[in-house]
């Protein structure tokens, strides 16, 4: 069962327009609650070996690790609902918590949803 932080292969083809397509890795976002339930869909962010410096926070940069063989960008503008059926083997590496964590604050500046200022 895959664990939120987790990077896995996806099977995301066919592909439409600009969305990432073939098997690639994907992070695993959603709530760890959905996935422990079973849902049937999941929320993933796909990675890509094409690299864009200083593109946060559309891009996030995952520095090669476990069976993750070489540096890769999260593209945090495509997060997406996947059928869980489009899974396969994984996982291949997880985040440290701190990547994670930066991944959550570019997926609230992307979705608008970054925490109000505090009032004084």
């Amino acid at each position: 069962m895959p664990k939120r932080g987790e990077i896995w292969l996806a099977h995301l083809d066919p592909q439409y327009g600009t969305e990432p397509g073939k098997t690639r890795p994907v992070l695993f976002v959603q709530a760890q609650a959905l996935l422990d339930a079973g849902h049937p869909s999941t929320l993933v962010i796909p990675l890509t070996t094409r690299l864009v410096d200083d593109a946060e926070p559309l891009r996030v940069r995952v520095r090669a690790s476990g069976r993750l063989p070489g540096d890769s960008d999260l593209l945090v503008d495509q997060l997406r609902a996947i059928d869980n059926r489009r899974l396969g083997p994984g996982p291949v590496t997880r985040l440290s918590e701190s990547l994670l964590e930066k991944v959550e604050a570019a997926m609230r500046e992307v979705l608008g949803m970054e925490l109000p200022l505090p009032r004084y």
